[in-house]
């Protein structure tokens, strides 16, 4: 018999990325693949690269290289990029990485199995010439579902496949496979962005946006429910935005609910919401559903007017003052984050001043900087008045130290509250950890808890906070919590 073939998929990025990683995984698996976590142990190492900002696609080179390196020492005989940058660059990336086997698109994806198998016997599939992906689906977004079968949408994999498709598949699983076994999973709401920021490539090669079927994300959720999975994180470029396209943009309140009632999730949470589309009702039920964290993962870039419009965006200090102000009146503990570009073309110093006043008065959980350089094909590329580089750098400097303090303030101002917390990871030497409805995978901080006696990974307990490490909180499990369902009962 002849021996399985074995590949590795390294994933970078977002949460958008880990998707896509476990729908290729669910494809390779169902035809036949081995899957294995080390690169160095597979026939093949998938590299799914960011082509967000410079630093990104930085890492996502140095991880192909990486992976190359690995051919001869071990089993890996080839490395394949996949992904936005792979889908941005196409040819010219492969080009200039004579050391990726292959450079696969997102037209790629369906066929990945034959893609490999091609480029494991030493045949070559050629790049793809990459091209603006807004334009293969209509402009009118009500129309766009009608075609969104003709087009290639990583993430979107229906979630009624049948039976057998994917492994240990029943009659809801999903194009999927998982990768690890945490208790926690994002899902795929949608794909692209018709928004236009000055500063974004991303709506170039993700495309317009599209939603997915209410059905094919509950039929996700309840699979990866059946896997174990505790909490859902609703991801997309722009939450916000679910439904316009198919006929109300409202779907988001109705689907929340619905999301929190599937068996065995504990806890379900929204990402990338736009500020300018926040609507009242989407904050009414983010603030009072069950299992619905209340939780706020805000795009704000700026707070200066004249910076936003160079943006493409819309708001100021005040309005979006006022938006926070309207959350915690609903939700007095919710959770805030946001990210920000520092040095934008013709930011002024009172423009930097004036973003300084709204994080002073914005009580943000947590706060990423960034500062500005250019991306090709972006409007802002264009821009005149570009700052110093040294300038940017200043700027990025200060506004991140501010950033830093502001933080570790909000995290000693939850000191004494009591909040639900998922336990994520139970380590005999880095202790027992978990995450609050207000902190997010990867991006948020955690909870460390001073004890973990009676905690398992994916439970979710109460526990108090009793001190700050920075972001991070130090809470206390509440006895109380920790008894099993059966004796709560009793």
């Amino acid at each position: 018999m002849p021996e399985r073939r074995t590949v590795a998929l390294v994933t970078l990025g977002c949460a958008r990325n880990e998707v896509d990683s476990e729908e290729l995984a669910g494809r390779l698996e169902a035809d036949g693949w081995h899957l294995v976590e080390d690169a160095e142990n597979a026939d093949v190492a998938v590299v799914n690269t960011c082509g967000f900002v410079e630093a990104a696609k930085k890492d996502s080179v140095d991880a192909l290289l990486e992976a190359n390196d690995l051919k001869g020492e071990g089993r890996t005989q080839a490395v394949v990029a996949v992904g936005c940058m792979a889908e941005r660059y196409g040819k010219e990336l492969a080009e200039a990485l004579p050391e990726a086997d292959g450079v696969l698109g997102f037209d790629d994806y369906a066929d990945i199995s034959d893609r490999l198998q091609t480029i494991l016997s030493g045949g070559i599939h050629a790049a793809h010439t990459p091209r603006d992906r807004r334009k293969l689906l209509p402009i009118s977004p009500a129309e766009r579902q009608e075609s969104a079968s003709e087009v290639a949408l990583p993430g979107h994999g229906p979630a009624d496949l049948p039976e057998g498709l994917a492994p240990s598949s029943g009659p809801r699983a999903p194009l999927r496979r998982r990768l690890d076994g945490s208790p926690v999973a994002s899902v795929k709401l949608a794909s692209g962005c018709d928004r236009r920021c000055s500063f974004c490539a991303i709506p170039s090669f993700r495309g317009s946006f599209i939603s997915r079927r209410p059905s094919d994300v509950l039929g996700e959720t309840r699979w990866l429910a059946e896997q174990g999975v505790k909490e859902i994180m609703l991801v997309s470029e722009n939450n916000t935005s679910y439904g316009k396209d198919l006929g109300d943009i409202r779907l988001l309140e109705t689907l929340l609910p619905e999301l929190a009632d599937v068996d065995g999730i504990e806890r379900v949470r929204v990402s990338y919401l736009q500020p300018a589309e926040m609507r009242p009702g989407l904050i009414d039920v983010l603030t009072s559903t069950p299992k619905v964290a209340p939780y706020f993962d805000l795009s704000f870039q700026h707070s200066a007017p004249g910076v936003l419009r160079a943006m493409r965006r819309f708001g100021d200090t005040d309005r979006f003052l006022e938006l926070l102000d309207t959350i915690r009146a609903k939700a007095p503990q919710a959770g805030v984050r946001s990210n920000f570009i520092v040095g934008f073309p013709g930011e002024s110093a009172d423009d930097l001043a004036e973003l300084e006043r709204f994080l002073n008065g914005a009580r943000l959980d947590a706060i990423g900087v960034f500062g500005y350089s250019d991306e090709e094909g972006t409007e802002a590329a264009t821009y005149e008045n570009k700052l110093d580089e040294d300038v940017v750098a200043e700027r990025l400097a200060r506004v991140s130290r501010l950033a830093e303090e502001l933080v570790s303030q909000r995290a000693e101002e939850r000191v004494g509250e009591t909040l639900e917390v998922l336990v994520e990871s139970v380590d005999a030497v880095e202790g027992v950890t978990g995450r609050a409805a207000h902190q997010a995978p990867e991006t948020d901080g955690q909870v460390l808890f001073t004890s973990g006696e009676g905690l398992t990974a994916g439970r979710m307990v109460e526990a108090k906070v009793v001190g700050t490490e920075g972001v991070d909180l130090v809470a206390e499990p509440l006895l109380g919590s920790l008894a099993c369902p059966e004796e709560a009962a009793r």
